[in-house]
């Protein structure tokens, strides 16, 4: 059993003080003030991934993916002697803090059978806690997945669980620090984040588990950690309160608006600033699962053909685009009939707009830049004869898209450098263009629910700064009378609108007709990611 070090501190003596007369006790009500002895550090801000050093390049992968980046916010200098810390702008209380603290043991396998929801509450809980140290969810998963050998119904559960805490991590937070007196440890407070939801009605009106079953596989879950032994009892007392003064609790917390939307404060305001109208739609959309969308493959079948394949299974969907349809109910990819033969492929109805965008003909020379996971790659094979070069920085993520190829039964050129760069290039022009580049993945938050708590607002100029540099170097690429189509998954206009209108003035670009901003507010036939579409033509 793996143990902590422990540290202990010897006190000096203090010198005897005279004998004095005892004081009278202090009126009733009048609360006693704190001893004269040093403050607590000031509790540390939750890390967030810091922006790369100058000259470091951004790639797709770690934007998209969000994967940490290297560096960490700067400490605070510790209170002087006799003065309170300064106040959380959270609002939260601040940690309990120790001179000596060990690494959280994130990799520890308790003792827990594989098939219970305490198994998958700890699991999901050092996923969430990783986050919160900055690594990207679907990486945290992956580690925890391998660390705890976990079963197919494991993953599919603890999985289910990290994500539903991520769409209300905000809530969470602040019910934990409505309730508990100090600020739970991190691994306890991310257990405590993953269990809350769990006892919360979804939109759908559903409880996932009962209230008590939650309550007592977390206090199982939490006896079974090094980390959270300790807390079993305050685990069970938190809990076991929220039940009893759940709607006065939710009422509260809720005047806070970082609790009320689950979202940190800075992507609210920029939410209300860019679209004072629909606002509270947008981040209500995040908050909500994403649907099961499909897209037909054009060179195997029609989607009335698939249509009726799915309703021969059981499988109840619906067109919702040219060739997009979406399941009623999401179900494994490999369950998707015609999946592994390459009928369909899994890609949001939203992103299924830009290969015919690019109006291709057969035979054209084509650049997919920022081509991982390969998605509209492959579309735009599907549609044309053409001949596609497929750019990514990241060699790995580059071999994803040569899978998606050969599923299904494609044939494109991979080239692995970054899109800013034109060492890779042989200087032959390009027909067409699709510049799908890095963003801070506001449009695509349903999809990814730990992007918000992992972006800092700094990073939509750092992003658009990078993006600009690319679209820049990709037009000199482009031949006469080609065409160049933007496309980011962001909702910040200084990602979107800003920049394909600052773009098109610096190298005097013909802008043509294309969606421009989508939103991702609409239902039926309009439930999409946001993205953002600018289509542009360089004349001869």
């Amino acid at each position: 059993m793996n143990k902590r070090p422990t540290l202990t501190l010897k006190a000096k003596s203090a010198p005897a003080k005279k004998a004095s007369a005892p004081r009278p006790p202090r009126p009733a009500g009048k609360p006693t003030p704190p001893p004269k002895a040093a403050a607590a550090a000031p509790a540390q801000p939750p890390r967030s991934p810091a922006a790369p050093a100058s000259g470091t390049p951004w790639n797709k992968d770690a934007i998209r993916r969000h994967a940490p980046r290297a560096g960490k916010p700067a400490t605070p200098p510790a209170p002087k002697m006799g003065t309170a810390p300064a106040p959380d702008p959270s609002g939260l209380r601040a940690s309990h803090h120790r001179d000596l603290k060990p690494a959280l043991q994130t990799t520890y396998k308790a003792e827990l059978k594989p098939d219970s929801l305490a198994f998958a509450l700890l699991g999901a809980a050092t996923a969430v806690v990783q986050v919160r140290g900055g690594t990207a969810l679907p990486q945290a998963l992956t580690g925890v997945f391998g660390a705890q050998e976990a079963t197919a119904q494991g993953r599919g559960a603890i999985q289910d669980i990290a994500y539903r805490a991520m769409r209300q991590l905000g809530r969470s937070d602040a019910l934990v620090a409505a309730m508990a007196p100090k600020a739970p440890e991190p691994l306890v407070t991310a257990l405590l984040a993953c269990a809350l939801p769990l006892m919360q009605a979804d939109a759908a009106g559903v409880t996932p588990y009962e209230a008590f079953t939650v309550v007592d596989q977390a206090v199982t879950a939490a006896g079974s950690h090094p980390d959270t032994v300790r807390a079993k009892g305050m685990v069970n007392a938190l809990l076991r309160r929220f039940l009893r003064e759940r709607d006065t609790l939710l009422a509260e917390v809720g005047l806070q608006p970082v609790a009320r939307y689950n979202y940190p404060q800075w992507w609210i305001d920029a939410a209300i600033t860019a679209y004072p109208q629909e606002w509270q739609r947008i981040l209500a959309a995040g908050d909500a699962a994403p649907p099961l969308t499909l897209r037909v493959n054009a060179r195997k079948g029609s989607v009335d053909d698939y249509l009726a394949m799915l309703a021969e299974a059981g499988i109840g969907a619906r067109q919702v685009g040219p060739f997009a349809v979406r399941l009623d109910k999401p179900v494994g990819v490999h369950a998707i009939p015609g999946f592994d033969a390459g009928l369909v492929s899994v890609q949001d109805a939203g992103a299924q707009l830009a290969a015919p965008l690019l109006d291709l003909q057969d035979g054209m020379r084509v650049l997919d830049a920022c081509a991982a996971p390969g998605g509209k790659t492959c579309h735009m094979l599907e549609l044309a004869d053409v001949q596609v070069t497929a750019l990514d920085a990241d060699p790995r993520r580059l071999a994803r898209v040569g899978e998606n190829l050969e599923r299904l039964g494609l044939s494109a050129t991979l080239q692995a450098a970054e899109a800013q760069a034109r060492g890779w290039w042989d200087g032959a022009g390009f027909d067409r263009i699709l510049a799908d580049v890095p963003c801070t993945a506001s449009g695509i938050v349903r999809r990814h629910p730990d992007i918000r708590w992992l972006r800092r607002k700094a990073d939509t100029i750092q992003l658009a700064t990078l993006s600009a540099e690319i679209l820049d170097n990709l037009w000199q690429m482009l031949r006469p009378n080609g065409k160049l189509l933007f496309v980011t998954c962001s909702l910040w206009p200084q990602e979107s609108e800003a920049q394909a209108a600052a773009f098109a003035v610096r190298n005097r670009a013909t802008r043509l007709d294309a969606p421009g901003q989508l939103l991702p507010v609409g239902a039926a036939e309009q439930d999409h990611d946001g993205l953002f579409y600018a289509l542009f033509q360089k004349d001869a």
